[in-house]
């Protein structure tokens, strides 16, 4: 009898909770049925033996986030996946997800709110969707674009930013973007102007999860020596004696698109058009078996351009709990924030360790000091160049320099536009003082890993 009997009252339960819903003009449900975030209640309107010192419990932290807190998520990937998740049936009801993928085969084993029939579709878009049908009342609204398409007037709408990214030069954009939109009065920060920085990453087993305060605490340049090198191959290795499959599929990405140019000119490598990856794979398989190397997949081959790294669903899921919990101890203020940095590791056993990281006094990113630039005036622009990508404490990515000499602007060097950096490129083979700078010259490097030019200044050593 009382088996018979459970379905039945589960399904009475779920009838009851769908004739309380109420919709308004927009279709969406907005009703809150009795006793739907008690969890979140037990929280927020009592005090606890963890509960920030000037936490006074009331009804007013659970409003906010229902009503006005508004948060945006970055990355619809596996963390991003989990994010809304957790954000959803925590009581945040007005998110924000940009993401510019859209939806492969290889997402469905662990990026769940996407089925067979999404794939091709943007995953900002199947995500919203999903979670808008099935946590009631909740408003997901989707960006299928860059974060880079994307101005300081919709970056400056949020109260809190949650990162769930697998690019290194992203993160420091997004870092960059909300250091830009800090405001100081007489040299001192306005803490109103502070939009915190939840950042989670996961690699197979391992992950982080961090809280930044931007112009506070430390930001992502900050710590630029925590996130793993990315894997680069000599390219004498990849012209002349490929060993590993890798090898020959970084020198058909590297060496050979450029010169054949197989989809017309100025045409770049795109990771996501499986056409441009079946090349690469043939062009690939061809060079592996000049050199009897076997292991070219076209798995492989995607993964080695878009340099993709390998995902567990349950880290992702660990990770993910982790920022949404410190979204919600910042937006409700009930329980002190993560200070400011947790690594998680579960390769061998489980281990976790929590620790502050310090800023920088130098930060080329969130310090307010000029940063110099210490060479000689012999010294030539290649080792300038060489300085900006290779420091530990800068790691650009394709730096473009330009100063001012004799009241007009210069431009010393640009690579990303084909045609400039033909006629810039004569420039590196110059010394300094050949090129007219001077001691205490100003350059501005612009590049890819922030979203704000960068002033350096030279300064001149004997």
């Amino acid at each position: 009898m009382a088996e018979t009997d459970e379905p039945e009252k589960k399904r009475g339960r779920v009838v009851e909770l769908t004739e309380k819903m109420v919709v308004d003009g927009d279709g969406r449900s907005t009703c809150d049925w009795e006793d739907r975030w008690n969890h979140i209640k037990k929280f927020l309107e009592r005090s606890g033996p963890f509960t920030h010192p000037d936490f006074e419990p009331s009804t007013e932290s659970l409003q906010f986030m229902l009503e006005t807190c508004k948060i945006l998520v970055i990355g619809a990937g596996g963390l991003g996946c989990e994010l809304l998740k957790d954000l959803a049936l925590s009581g945040f009801r007005n998110i924000h997800v940009v993401d510019m993928d859209t939806i492969d085969v290889s997402n469905l084993n662990r990026q769940f709110l996407f089925r067979a029939k999404d794939v091709g579709r943007p995953k900002a878009d199947v995500a919203a969707d999903f979670i808008n049908s099935r946590v009631p009342g909740c408003c997901v609204v989707p960006h299928f674009t860059k974060i880079q398409d994307l101005n300081e007037t919709f970056y400056r709408q949020f109260h809190i930013i949650v990162c769930g990214l697998d690019s290194i030069v992203a993160r420091r954009w997004m870092n960059g973007m909300l250091l830009s939109l800090l405001v100081y009065e007489d040299g001192v920060l306005d803490p109103g102007s502070v939009i915190p920085l939840i950042d989670g990453g996961t690699e197979g087993f391992k992950g982080s999860a961090r809280v930044i305060l931007p112009g506070m605490t430390a930001c992502i340049d900050c710590t630029l020596e925590f996130y793993p090198p990315q894997i680069n191959f000599p390219m004498c290795t990849i012209a002349s004696m490929p060993r590993l499959p890798e090898h020959c599929i970084e020198y058909v990405r590297i060496l050979l698109w450029p010169k054949e140019m197989p989809f017309g000119d100025d045409v770049a490598l795109d990771g996501d058009d499986p056409e441009h990856i079946q090349w690469v794979y043939q062009k690939s398989l061809e060079r592996a078996a000049e050199f009897n190397i076997t292991g070219v997949t076209y798995r492989l081959t995607q993964g080695v351009v878009k340099r993709i790294i390998p995902a567990v669903a349950s880290t992702n899921a660990v990770i993910a709990a982790a920022c949404a919990t410190e979204v919600f101890k910042m937006a409700s203020s009930a329980y002190l924030p993560l200070n400011n940095y947790m690594v998680f590791n579960d390769v061998d056993g489980m281990y976790t360790h929590t620790f502050e990281a310090e800023r920088k006094e130098n930060c080329s990113a969130c310090s307010q000091i000029p940063l110099d630039l210490h060479f000689s005036p012999s010294s030539k622009l290649q080792e300038v160049l060489d300085y900006l990508t290779e420091s530990a404490s800068l790691q650009m990515k394709s730096p473009a320099i330009t100063t001012t000499v004799d009241g007009k602007n210069k431009t010393l060097y640009l690579q990303s536009v084909a045609s400039i950096e033909q006629r810039t490129r004569p420039n590196l083979a110059k010394t300094l003082k050949e090129l007219g700078l001077a001691d205490g010259q100003e350059l501005a490097v612009a590049d890819v890993t922030t979203p704000q030019t960068m002033l350096l200044r030279l300064c001149f050593t004997s």
